[in-house]
């Protein structure tokens, strides 16, 4: 799942990636554009009397998604805890209109 919040100052984008490991996690930002890729690998090896289950699990997966505003692109941050990844997103300051004087 994923849940994109905005506040006045920032977006912040978290996922949920259970069973990914954050060396697998890659997080990109260009024109605009953030983009989340990685691969899942998890294997669950479960053993009882005469009775083995295994289990695995492999795929990659990938999110895009533009953002309606400029941002402060160097000051974007990604934090990856306990399979959430968090990635907040600074907005630029908005560049208010200047008033020429006319001679």
């Amino acid at each position: 799942t994923m849940d994109v919040t905005e506040t006045d100052k920032a977006f912040v984008v978290k996922m949920d990636l259970p069973g990914v490991n954050k060396e697998d996690v890659k997080v990109s930002f260009q024109d605009g554009q953030l983009t989340v890729s990685g691969e899942r690998k998890t294997e669950e090896k479960e053993e009882q009397q005469n009775l083995v289950r295994m289990e695995r699990s492999y795929g990659s997966f990938f999110r895009a998604f533009t953002l309606p505003h400029t941002v402060k692109e160097d000051k974007i941050e990604a934090a990856f805890d306990q399979g959430v990844l968090t990635i907040t997103i600074p907005k630029a300051e908005v560049k208010k209109p200047k008033q020429i004087k006319i001679a």
